[in-house]
């Protein structure tokens, strides 16, 4: 088997969501993503860039996990959930997705522009590494023992 590692950048994007909708993600209900308003146009908006998930043959590929994001929101604050001086948990959909490292910076500007311009959070927690590897193309010399199942 030989592995062909690519050179890639990370991009993860926290979103909160409903209780409902983190019900139904959690029992498996991979519908209440692209229904979801939020999650819909986090979705779609992504999908405008095609360099953001382009795997070759596969195009939008993303990862996402469900969670919690906890905060206190200090005096200025004008947040979206909860209230200033208070801890704050919100449900959280983490949408993770890869690039390819030479993608032009004004396009990983225009991509971040859009994302923070429909995210509902005064501050959105929107990451983006450095370049890292992953793998990009597996290749066996005989049938895993599973596939031959």
């Amino acid at each position: 088997m030989s592995v062909h590692l690519n050179s890639v950048r990370k991009l993860r994007v926290h979103w909160p969501i409903s209780a409902e909708t983190f019900g139904r993600i959690a029992a498996g209900d991979a519908t209440a993503v692209r229904q979801d308003p939020g999650l819909a146009e986090l979705l779609h908006t992504v999908e405008q860039f095609p360099d953001l998930g382009d795997f070759g043959n596969y195009k939008h590929v993303f990862e996402s996990g469900i969670g919690f994001e906890g905060f206190s929101c200090g005096e200025g604050a004008s947040p979206t959930l909860g209230r200033v001086g208070e801890q704050t948990i919100s449900p959280t959909f983490v949408f993770t997705t890869y690039f390819d490292a030479g993608v032009d910076r004004a396009v990983l500007e225009r991509a971040m522009q859009e994302l923070v311009a429909i995210h509902p959070w005064e501050l959105p927690v929107i990451e983006v590494t450095g370049p890292l590897s992953v793998a990009g193309a597996l290749h066996r010399r005989t049938p895993s023992a599973a596939a031959a199942s």
